[in-house]
């Protein structure tokens, strides 16, 4: 099981090894990385000292700041934002996706870009997002994406939208998404000094259906890295661009 895989490619190559199957639950997209700011691609498109500043800017929670140096760096670059963020994520899931085993089972992250998967996906790789599946003798219900937020991230949507596909899964025994449950514990960030968003429509299914795992990522540095909500245990599988390790689930 892993998350926030952010460009990871040689240690997920390896994340599956002596495992029945490989559970990946998004952001396989690196952007900027806040701990080396040379890596990702802003970066690569706008050079260190940039990055430095955009981090600093994000880390005090001065958005508009951000988003308008963001504007004046794409300006001055000269070329299409978005065939340039394409090009850069197609490498990266190219590299990405050659490095998952068989099985695997996949949801998006909120960085992530979904309408590029199908053309990365290869056999062996399923990718799931308001559906649900059967490992092991378990159903498996995956849902993907973020909620929308500030940081204005590619895959975030409204919580209505997220609402109606946690509602689609129905009963599950594993509860698999890449944002935690809206709980305090599970969404705030002890590095970056902040909650994430979490979902609201997440914790009422914990409390509705009452799954014997709640599994998920998004928050890098989280003040808890696992608690038990009723009689679900809810886990931070981790960030696995840091740790290069994988969280195991037996059962």
């Amino acid at each position: 099981m892993v998350s926030d895989v952010h460009g990871n490619a040689k240690d997920l190559a390896m994340a599956g090894d002596g495992a029945d199957a490989l559970v990946c639950l998004g952001d396989l997209v690196l952007f900027l990385d806040y701990a080396d700011h040379s890596r990702g691609i802003f970066p690569d498109l706008f050079g260190v000292e940039n990055a430095d500043l955009i981090v600093e800017l994000r880390t005090a929670r001065r958005f508009d700041e951000a988003r308008e140096l963001g504007r004046r760096l794409w300006g001055e670059l000269r070329t299409d934002r978005e065939s340039a963020i394409e090009s850069a994520v197609r490498r990266q899931y190219a590299e990405l996706f050659a490095a998952f085993p068989t099985p695997t089972y996949a949801t998006y992250g909120n960085v992530d870009m979904p309408a590029l998967w199908p053309e990365y996906a290869r056999p062996g790789t399923t990718v799931l997002d308001g559906e649900r599946v059967e490992i092991g003798g378990l159903v498996f219900g995956f849902v993907g994406g973020g909620l929308r937020s500030p940081m204005n991230t590619p895959y975030e949507i409204s919580d209505e939208e997220y609402a109606a596909k946690v509602e689609a899964l129905g009963d599950v025994d594993v509860l698999c998404s890449h944002i935690p449950p809206e709980v305090p514990e599970l969404t705030y960030d002890t590095v970056a000094r902040r909650f994430e968003r979490g979902s609201s429509a997440l914790l009422d299914a914990i409390h509705r259906i009452r799954p014997r795992y709640a599994l998920f990522g998004h928050v890098h540095q989280p003040l808890a890295q696992r608690m038990r909500v009723g009689r679900t245990e809810c886990v931070n599988v981790g960030h696995f661009a840091s740790t290069g390790r994988p969280w195991a689930l037996e059962w």
